[in-house]
């Protein structure tokens, strides 16, 4: 157990750190952790043979699982080495990142269109906070249930940002047809709508990527009217989407394929497996999204549309 005085020396540095900037504010937070993993001891972990069957979607990870636990002591799983402590702090850090300077990022004295940037800043939070709390307790004594239930708000997470996070793109590209602007949000919106059905109901991994296929199209139709000329929008945000796309598919197939831990099963139990690389992969596409984004909503302040 870690006694009163050295919490005390660690929270203590941790505030001294923290009102030096934000960024040593995670410094801090990062640095705590540490310490409370280095004193702290976890439960005896399970092999794959040994844990609920629910939890026993990824054959290839063979070891490192948690028991079965209550909130506190799922919470309390953020501070011992298991299989999924990766898969947390890939997208908790970048939650927490996010959370704090995204709105300090996007410059709001700038954007003629505010909603664009309130969506486009919950379309950057919605896949992590879901994918977090699906990670952090999904070995809850609830048991299959919760963990449906869990399953399905990391998966609404994701519908999320595929919704919320293309609005900004139809609207911009659409800028000077104000009617079919408005056709293009709604029909994405109901497009959506369906898609999220299908995500969540999905009863594979594979089914729940392709529930997907219909917005990607949808972008990628708008991409294409950007590219021969026919959509407005920045001349340097195209090139963030298609990357922001790429990464994202690029993830899905890897952590669908169980790469690399398939070719060597047991070795990437803790790290470096492909449900990690994918979150990494999904943060970058955040990034890119960010970017492209913000490229166009600087671009919509400053551009008229020619009159007919």
């Amino acid at each position: 157990m870690v006694s009163h005085r050295v919490l005390v020396t660690i929270i203590l540095l941790n505030v001294y750190i923290g009102v030096q900037s934000v960024f040593y504010l995670f410094g801090g937070v990062l640095l705590t952790i540490l310490f409370a993993m280095a004193f702290l001891n976890g439960p005896r972990l399970l092999d794959w043979a040994s844990s609920p069957p629910h939890l026993q979607f990824n054959k290839y990870v063979l070891t490192g699982y948690r028991p079965i636990s209550s909130v506190q002591d799922c919470i309390r799983s953020l501070f011992y080495l298991h299989n999924e402590l990766g898969n947390i702090y890939t997208h908790g850090i970048p939650l927490l990142c996010f959370l704090v300077l995204l709105p300090l990022n996007i410059p709001w004295s700038q954007i003629s269109v505010t909603w664009l940037g309130v969506v486009h800043f919950l379309a950057c939070l919605s896949p992590q906070l879901g994918s977090v709390l699906y990670h952090l307790f999904m070995n809850h004594e609830g048991g299959e249930h919760v963990y449906h239930t869990l399953l399905k708000l990391d998966v609404c997470g994701i519908c999320m940002i595929n919704t919320l996070g293309a609005l900004p793109i139809v609207y911009t590209t659409l800028l000077c047809y104000p009617f079919i602007q408005t056709v293009a949000l709604l029909v994405y919106i109901l497009l959506s709508t369906h898609a999220i059905y299908c995500a969540v109901t999905a009863r594979s991994s594979v089914r729940r990527l392709r529930s997907f296929a219909w917005q990607a199209l949808f972008r990628f139709s708008f991409f294409l009217l950007r590219w021969v000329g026919l959509g407005g929008g920045s001349p340097t945000s195209l090139r963030h989407f298609l990357m922001m796309d790429a990464l994202a598919v690029l993830g899905g197939v890897i952590n669908i394929m169980r790469i690399p831990e398939r070719f060597r099963p047991g070795l990437f139990d803790y790290w470096c497996n492909s449900h990690q690389i994918m979150h990494v992969l999904v943060v970058g596409s955040i990034l890119y999204l960010h970017w492209g984004v913000l490229d166009d909503l600087l671009w919509i302040s400053s551009y008229n549309c020619p009159s007919d």
